[in-house]
């Protein structure tokens, strides 16, 4: 190859990647309280909490459309960050934007999780019940920013789960472009599993359930905001997938058949978003 070709072809591939960077609508966060301008990769806690001393309780992962974390704890669940208007909006607001910044467009925690698997969240079924990932001899988070995604993961190890105990891994991905994200749950174990997902809502809640897909819309009781608005919350699947249904009283739960993996993708808006701030309008977006 001559020296002009090489070169060609090493401009398109740079300019193939600066295009790349320039479309990458997504983000990752990680760190700690205590050294809030250093930004980790990974973090590891043998008790399997640092709910109180890591930065917004958990890795977050963002696209132009919604932020997530996942807790730091024996919850593992999922949250949601809600924007007004596309863009990044982590590494300015930590989660947590100030009254200001809210009211001159910004986002906030609008979505309140409680005890429950929050948008998508992972534990397990025992055949009888629920459990959380937890305890665990060890729980590590990580984080990567690709060309065209983010995600982040969550190993929980030694779950104790019929009699034995088994690893866990969670993997939440965001795509630039793309509203949805989709949440994969992995057994690190010679037998399968029966993973246990599902969306949780508040009394007052509007609700979509048909098979492949459940939505809710209406307000979360959250006290960190600026302000009340209502916000909407959905998960696609596979109903092959999955052999139980249940309402516990505060989230639709979706119990798997046993497997090593599961994976089901997961939307939120509000109504103060230009395009989709209603119920019927984000299940459409889900549908396409």
């Amino acid at each position: 190859m001559t020296m002009k070709k090489c070169f060609i072809i090493s401009s398109l591939v740079l300019i193939s990647l600066q295009l790349s960077a320039q479309k990458n609508q997504t983000d990752i966060s990680l760190f700690m309280r205590s050294d809030s301008a250093t930004y980790l990769s990974e973090k590891s806690e043998t008790s399997g909490d640092l709910y109180s001393s890591i930065g917004h309780h958990g890795p977050a992962v963002e696209n132009e459309w919604i932020g997530l974390r996942l807790y730091f704890d024996h919850k593992a669940a999922i949250d949601v960050y809600n924007k007004v208007k596309p863009g990044l909006e982590l590494e300015g607001a930590r989660w947590y934007p100030t009254s200001e910044q809210q009211k001159q467009g910004w986002g906030a925690d609008y979505y309140k999780v409680g005890s429950t698997v929050g948008l998508g969240g992972v534990r397990l079924w025992d055949g009888e019940k629920v459990l959380e990932l937890d305890p665990v001899s060890n729980r590590t988070v990580r984080v990567v920013k690709e060309p065209t995604c983010s995600y982040m993961e969550m190993l929980s190890e030694d779950v104790p789960y019929k009699g034995s105990k088994v690893d866990i891994l969670v993997r939440v991905t965001v795509f630039s472009g793309e509203r949805e994200a989709k949440v994969e749950a992995f057994a690190l174990t010679d037998e399968p599993v029966q993973f246990v997902t599902g969306v949780n809502y508040h009394d007052g809640h509007k609700k979509h359930i048909e098979d492949g897909l459940i939505a809710t819309w209406g307000i979360h009781p959250e006290d960190v905001a600026a302000e009340v608005i209502s916000l909407g919350a959905a998960i696609k699947y596979n109903p092959a997938d999955f052999e139980i249904k249940k309402d516990d009283g505060k989230q639709h739960l979706l119990i798997s058949k046993p497997t090593k993996q599961l994976s089901t993708w997961i939307s939120s808006a509000n109504e103060k978003e230009p395009k989709i701030n209603t119920l019927k309008k984000l299940v459409d977006s889900m549908k396409q």
